[in-house]
């Protein structure tokens, strides 16, 4: 009797082990919480202070990468990549999705634009275009913004939380500014300029924060290290944007450095970085801890 007592407290003792090692396994991704996956992040160990290339060999090579950016679950990462050589060269639009255990390959199309995804995770930004997450999982086919973008050459557009979208405006003679545009009564509102703070007629591929408190962007300054530099810019307490800082020598080099974000859970900053002669067109996708970006803040 005393064996088979045993017998049935070690079973029910299993049981609770099991039943709770499931529960924490599918906890549900609340609106504040990611993937908690061990094979998250393209199986990469994370980064620390000092920027790294991003999956060296399946998204890092020694090509062309550009634009890298995660979906709010962290389970759909996106980039371009430039494939063939000499005059069959062509852009791609690519996406890597964790299925399962493993991170599966797709080559969508052809270059659509940057690639950015709203933090509700409902919206594929690609420049004045857009695709819609349908309830399948599957996005649809590409759409015009329309009025009061159409008009715009936009290469970068990013939303906040609130919808407001911040994008540049790319023009013919090599100059650009950054403008923004809210949802007023259902409907963009005719996009403005930021302040000359930000705007100096070289400001391009802004990234917005989800609560709209900084912007980042790149942008080609006297007081820079060398070609395009990242910097940021704090919203103040009179709601304006502050002075923008530089994010500083472990970040912007003598190369060109552009099209920073940060990811959907708040913790590391991607950028991109030509590491090698301009003519080679060799850009990279970096990334690093995001810690210190708050420390920038003059104001704290």
């Amino acid at each position: 009797m005393k064996l088979i007592n045993y017998i049935v407290k070690l079973c029910v003792l299993t049981l609770a082990i099991v039943i709770i090692a499931c529960k924490t396994e599918k906890k549900k991704t609340g609106e504040n919480e990611f993937s908690t996956n061990e094979n998250s992040l393209l199986g990469q160990n994370p980064p620390g202070s000092t920027p790294i290339p991003f999956a060296p060999g399946m998204v890092t090579t020694s090509g062309w990468e550009y634009g890298g950016v995660f979906t709010p679950d962290m389970n759909e990462f996106y980039f371009l990549r430039e494939v063939g050589v000499d005059s069959t060269k062509k852009q791609e639009f690519v996406v890597y999705k964790c299925e399962g255990d493993k991170w599966e390959k797709t080559v969508i199309s052809s270059r659509q634009g940057q690639p950015f995804v709203a933090p509700d995770g409902k919206t594929m930004h690609l420049g004045k275009r857009y695709m819609n997450r349908r309830s399948n999982g599957e996005w649809s086919g590409v759409k015009s913004l329309g009025t009061p973008f159409d008009s715009l050459r936009i290469m970068r557009l990013t939303a906040s939380s609130k919808g407001t979208y911040f994008f540049d405006e790319f023009k013919e003679d090599i100059t650009g500014d950054i403008r923004y545009s809210r949802i007023i009564e259902g409907k963009y509102e005719e996009p403005k300029l930021l302040n000359n703070k930000i705007n100096t007629g070289k400001s391009f591929h802004p990234f917005i924060a989800p609560d709209e408190s900084y912007i980042i962007f790149d942008s080609y300054r006297e007081n820079g290290f060398g070609d395009s530099d990242i910097y940021i810019s704090f919203r103040q307490k009179d709601n304006t944007w502050g002075e923008p800082v530089n994010l500083g020598s472990k970040i912007n080099t003598q190369a060109w450095e552009a099209s920073a974000s940060v990811t959907p859970d708040g913790k590391y900053l991607f950028f991109n970085r030509n590491v090698g002669p301009e003519e080679d067109r060799n850009v990279d996708i970096f990334w690093v801890d995001a810690q210190f970006i708050e420390k920038l803040n003059p104001e704290d």
